[in-house]
């Protein structure tokens, strides 16, 4: 999971040096006429600005709303101290970047921010006519960011929706499939299977019916290893009836399907970060994680709707390891004892030998379990 500095993980790309520099770029023009006041709000913009490079960034959510309303903050004091420097391309740029992929909070109050810096601007200096067209443009501001975000949302959604296509004609042809293989299985088992244990009990009556009338050992010894044949045919038999039978979803898979749609009622993020390399696991132990992500999804739905989701599956040396943490925003209160489905779902990790945490972290809800795989 990425939460804080450890969001910053990714390079920067070209587009998102593009887009600092629409930040940044005003503060450098601003430097020659700057005095010490400007100097400060100028260094103090630059620093803060550097990590709206990473403003997209998932992992990155929860510290550059902040940066970036305070970085609105800084320009337009600058603003109003230089009027004449290009403080408010900052301003503006930054708020577009607010409106295009923050909350509502954030957004309220950097448009806040702006209409107080143009009211300021404006009695400082005494320029109202100007004012007029300044506030226009955090209007069309604002609505081009909305805009883009409403034409972004779109996109997601129809990407979703090709996903879940996608996924539905998957599961239709493993339907087919997974009927095919079951047809196959119970010819194998009504025909094959059946007629190998036939053989394997009548050779045992010939064997015995020989070693009654006093056969060679020769003779004997070719009815046995027949015999051995047969039944090593029927034990070869039942396991390709119990593989045709089997056709386990992986835990990834799952557990993605689950936060798609945790996605899809909630409008919140909810991601899933795979360490190690996944390999094929135990029924009981790829049930036993995917019902604990299903638990804490429902868990959260009940106590923190709309929270954010980080799921993390590890896979370790003999072990697998899960975590769930739901993002409130927030300390919740310790429960005063756990629920059916946390007992539940201790009972299942325990059975198979593993180890279940669950309670409040930092700023939500916490499950981690372990379980040898």
């Amino acid at each position: 999971m990425t939460t804080g500095w450890a969001g910053f993980h990714r390079r920067p790309q070209a587009q998102d040096w593009l887009r600092w520099a629409l930040v940044a770029v005003p503060m450098f023009a601003a430097m020659p006429r700057a005095d010490t006041l400007s100097w400060i709000l100028i260094g103090l913009t630059l620093a803060l600005s550097v990590p709206i490079l990473w403003i997209h960034d998932a992992g990155a959510h929860r510290l550059t709303p902040v940066l970036a309303v305070t970085v609105i903050g800084t320009a337009a004091v600058l603003w109003t101290v230089v009027p004449n420097s290009w403080a408010t391309v900052t301003m503006f740029s930054t708020t577009f970047f607010v409106v295009l992929r923050q909350r509502t909070a954030p957004i309220v109050l950097a448009v806040v921010i702006d209409l107080t810096a143009i009211t300021c601007w404006a009695a400082v200096h005494g320029t109202w006519r100007n004012a007029v067209p300044t506030y226009a443009v955090v209007a069309v501001v604002v609505l081009l960011g909305l805009n883009r975000r409403t034409r972004l949302a779109r996109i997601e959604q129809t990407e979703l929706a090709l996903a879940r296509a996608r996924t539905a004609s998957e599961e239709h042809a493993r339907a087919a499939a997974l009927a095919e293989r079951a047809r196959i299985a119970r010819e194998l088992h009504d025909v094959l299977a059946h007629s190998l244990a036939g053989l394997a009990l009548n050779l045992q009556g010939a064997r015995l019916m020989l070693v009654r009338d006093g056969a060679s050992p020769d003779a004997v010894a070719q009815i046995e290893r027949a015999q051995q044949l047969a039944s090593d045919g029927l034990a070869e038999a039942r396991n390709a009836v119990a593989a045709l039978r089997e056709d386990a979803v992986p835990v990834e898979r799952s557990i993605a399907d689950l936060l798609t749609a945790y996605r899809l009622d909630s409008g919140a993020r909810a991601d899933l970060t795979v360490e190690g390399e996944p390999r094929e696991l135990d029924p009981a132990v790829g049930a036993a994680l995917v019902r604990a992500v299903q638990e804490a999804l429902a868990n959260t739905r009940k106590h923190a709707a709309q929270a954010d989701v980080d799921v993390t599956l590890g896979y370790r040396p003999g072990t697998v390891a899960l975590t769930v943490a739901d993002r409130q925003g927030r300390r919740p209160p310790d429960a005063p004892a756990a629920g059916y489905g946390l007992r539940g779902m201790g009972e299942r990790v325990a059975l198979l030998d593993g180890r279940l945490e669950s309670g409040p972290g930092e700023d939500g809800w916490r499950i981690h379990l372990t379980v040898p795989a």
